[in-house]
């Protein structure tokens, strides 16, 4: 397996931030892979899906945001993380100018790429791919963040898990097929927001990552 390079990519207004490059060579895209709330872009789960995407000729920029890259605990204004996923796409196009680019992330990240993209922030982006949107507040069922989707022009992927609180499917379900053919939900059993599973579910955590990275190859594929 390929490892992964360090980059560093400049935020206007927010300094510069720490990114991580896995190439394959024989890469179909690339694409922009944001971290969730609570954990960097060297979390367990980022690095295994990084390195699941590569196994299906999907190379990715990993990146940090200003609040994770300086150690502080409350993530930063959307100005600025929306700024951010603007400058990692700058570097993506610097890194592999030759790759169809996708961009997502795991929860927050996700949900800050389809923010960007809403305002006309990530133009060239092919399609989006979320890890897990986080459509409302654990437990606190909501609709709200879900607003801005309507303004995306991309194609979207959802990967979600029937146990996620973030996300009742009964609320992202009708809100997905409004969007119509822009949309495509791809739902995991038994798993959570962290795509961990129950062990009655007949998977395991590696599975679910894998199964994770050939529905994005295959859906990238689909929207070319």
């Amino acid at each position: 397996m390929t490892e992964s390079q360090p980059r560093k990519i400049s935020v206007e207004g927010a300094g510069e931030v720490s990114g991580l490059l896995l190439h394959p060579e024989d890469a179909r895209w690339l694409m922009l892979l944001a971290h969730g709330a609570g954990a960097g872009m060297r979390h367990l789960f980022m690095e295994r899906l990084a390195n699941e995407l590569a196994a299906v000729k999907i190379a990715t920029l990993r990146y940090q945001f200003p609040y994770m890259e300086q150690r502080r605990g409350r993530p930063d204004s959307p100005a600025i993380l929306t700024a951010t996923v603007a400058a990692a796409l700058l570097a993506a196009r610097e890194n592999a100018p030759d790759l169809p680019l996708l961009a997502g992330g795991k929860s927050m990240g996700g949900r800050m790429t389809s923010q960007a993209a809403a305002q006309d922030l990530l133009r060239g982006v092919r399609g989006l791919v979320f890890f897990g949107f986080p459509l409302h507040p654990p437990n606190k069922p909501g609709t709200k963040r879900a607003d801005h989707l309507a303004q995306v022009p991309s194609p979207m992927l959802f990967l979600q898990g029937t146990r996620d609180t973030l996300a009742d499917l009964k609320l992202l379900e009708p809100i997905l097929k409004n969007l119509g053919r822009r949309a495509k939900l791809h739902v995991i059993e038994s798993a959570d927001h962290g795509f961990h599973v129950l062990k009655r579910s007949g998977k395991t955590d590696a599975s679910v990552l894998t199964e994770l990275a050939r529905t994005a190859a295959a859906w990238a594929e689909e929207i070319i």
